[in-house]
């Protein structure tokens, strides 16, 4: 089980991203656009920059949905190897069977 503080910590983060979602595309659009001046696309990089750090998507980390397990994360079933081996040995994952018994 991880950390309560953790835990807590990624949920806020995540929150965080989904506030600033659609004004960071925007600002990323704008800085790359080769339409607008180099003081428009300046200007949209500081803007960029003075984002929250925890408002970038990349600072979220995948977790366990069951422990907050945050390693060994598997995409699919959206449980950590761990978890996932216990719920494929028990068949709680449809469709998801050992490879040799």
């Amino acid at each position: 089980m991880a950390k309560k503080s953790k835990l807590a910590a990624d949920a806020r983060r995540r929150r965080i991203v989904a506030r600033y979602a659609e004004r960071r595309a925007e600002l990323k659009r704008d800085s790359i656009n080769p339409t607008l001046s180099v003081e428009e696309r300046q200007a949209a990089m500081s803007a960029l920059h003075a984002l929250p750090r925890d408002a970038s998507p990349t600072r979220v980390r995948n977790r366990d949905a069951v422990d907050g397990r945050p390693r060994g994360f598997v995409r699919k079933a959206g449980v950590s190897r761990v978890r996932f081996r216990e719920m494929a040995l028990r068949g709680e994952l449809p469709g998801i069977t050992k490879a040799s018994w």
